[in-house]
């Protein structure tokens, strides 16, 4: 396994855990490497994970290292469809989970990082934790987005590489849990139009733009 693959993978769920991103044994985040993925194992702590706490999967088979997470197949359904995605994160935040448990839509127009990582959100029906029935789901619309709504389970975010991710990932908590305290106090949000998030995300320079399969 790559050392150093495994270090930032460690530090990923170190930081999960520290922001509130993931609870428990709840999750489990992986990353690209050679012909397969590194992955967290099954039952895992991600906030201690240790060099031995990881699994190399390549084409649905557990090739090195402890047991995978049972849902290993998920993140390579996104991996197989998505060449340039390298670092896929699985949890359960409370407040991006709630909004997944519910009919609540999440604006992305709200600031600056918000329009760009939140860009394209889908849903997925719920579908029992580690089943091919919802790695089939998430690899059908692995085109469609970085972020995935599992509705009453949690959510998924993937982007090039793990420090893109992490962003992504508390990006959605924050956002989320802005959405919902202005819900809350009735606070009358003011985002910004379809035309000036397109003109953010295609003309500011802020990042690259994303080249959507569909």
């Amino acid at each position: 396994m790559d050392k150093q693959l495994v270090k930032d993978l460690q530090r990923t769920g170190k930081f999960m855990m520290d922001k509130d991103l993931a609870w428990g044994t709840a999750g489990n985040i992986s990353a690209r490497h050679e012909d397969g993925y590194l992955i967290s194992a099954t039952g895992t702590y991600l906030g201690e994970l240790e060099m031995e706490d990881f699994s190399y999967c390549v084409k649905g088979e557990h090739l090195d290292g402890k047991k995978p997470s049972k849902e290993f197949l998920m993140h390579e359904g996104i991996y197989q469809e998505r060449p340039e995605i390298n670092a896929v994160l699985h949890a359960s935040p409370f407040y991006s989970t709630l909004i997944a448990n519910s009919n609540l839509e999440l604006p992305s127009n709200y600031f600056v990082e918000s329009m760009y990582y939140l860009e394209r959100i889908t849903r997925i029906p719920f579908y029992n934790p580690g089943s091919k029935d919802l790695a089939i789901a998430v690899k059908e619309q692995a085109k469609e987005a970085n972020v995935f709504l599992l509705e009453n389970h949690g959510i998924i975010v993937c982007d090039v590489n793990l420090k893109e991710a992490r962003t992504a990932l508390q990006t959605l908590e924050y956002t989320a849990k802005m959405h919902i305290t202005a819900l809350e106090k009735n606070i009358s949000m003011n985002g910004l139009s379809e035309e000036t998030v397109y003109n953010f995300i295609h003309h500011s320079g802020y990042k690259p733009v994303r080249n959507w399969h569909k």
